[in-house]
């Protein structure tokens, strides 16, 4: 099983323009995400793809390896599916380029979910964490998931789900984590599908599977990460590197 990772790299970003380009500690944002993801070595390969000409510079000239998107597109899995559509691949994991501490351990068990799938009943794997905090429930900048008792999605929304008519039942909530291990025939399938009302309403890519009925198998996970979304994240990195 041949597995890579493609990190989406886009220069703009609504809340935090050229985020991927900051200084952290001596190294870029992106290149730190890329080393980290090398690291792991639990990719045969990875590769940064990009629409911004620096971002590209900018890997490869710290040795890495980078692709050019040649189209506009709506959203990262867009992005990679052109990058690989070439690339001798089996399964493809998405890593963001805004989160430069990656750890390993979750991103093995998503890979593991491939393993031990000989039925190939899995198209794409994901991760999930626990929400306690009442306004982490509540907030719609925090992605839900529910699943299945087999652990496959039902469905993601950034309303609360389950909503709690009882609330002595006992339901769990859980935030999705935007890390995902594609089969490549998986995401392929995904760059070819339109957007149906469900991931327009939500604005939320994953929906798009969903709608078309592919299976997403949820790990879940004791590993938030850490995003730079905001110049505020950013100085707390550089204080989490320093420290």
């Amino acid at each position: 099983m041949k597995v890579i990772a493609v990190i989406p790299a886009r220069y703009a970003s609504t809340r935090f323009p050229a985020k991927l380009l900051q200084d952290l500690c001596g190294k870029t944002v992106i290149r730190r995400t890329y080393e980290a993801a090398v690291a792991t070595k639990l990719f045969d390969d990875v590769f940064v793809v990009t629409d911004s000409e620096l971002i590209q510079n900018e890997i490869i000239v710290n040795g890495g390896k980078a692709i050019m998107s040649q189209k506009q597109h709506e959203s990262g899995s867009d992005r990679i599916a052109e990058a690989v559509a070439d690339i001798d691949c089996d399964i493809v994991v998405n890593v963001q380029g805004d989160e430069p501490f990656i750890n390993g351990e979750p991103l093995a068990e998503v890979l593991e979910v491939f393993r031990n799938d000989p039925g190939r009943q899995v198209d794409l794997a994901s991760l999930m964490i626990e929400i306690k905090k009442e306004h982490d429930i509540e907030n719609p900048n925090i992605v839900k998931v529910v699943t299945d008792q087999s652990g496959f999605a039902l469905y993601f929304s950034r309303s609360v789900i389950p909503f709690a008519r009882d609330r002595e039942a006992g339901a769990r909530y859980f935030r999705h984590i935007g890390v995902y291990a594609f089969r490549k025939q998986a995401i392929l399938d995904f760059a070819a599908l339109p957007m149906k009302s469900l991931e327009a309403t939500e604005k939320l890519e994953q929906l798009r599977y969903l709608e078309f009925g592919k299976r997403i198998r949820m790990i879940e996970t004791r590993h938030a990460g850490i995003g730079i979304d905001t110049i505020e994240d950013l100085q707390k990195a550089r204080q989490l590197l320093k420290g």
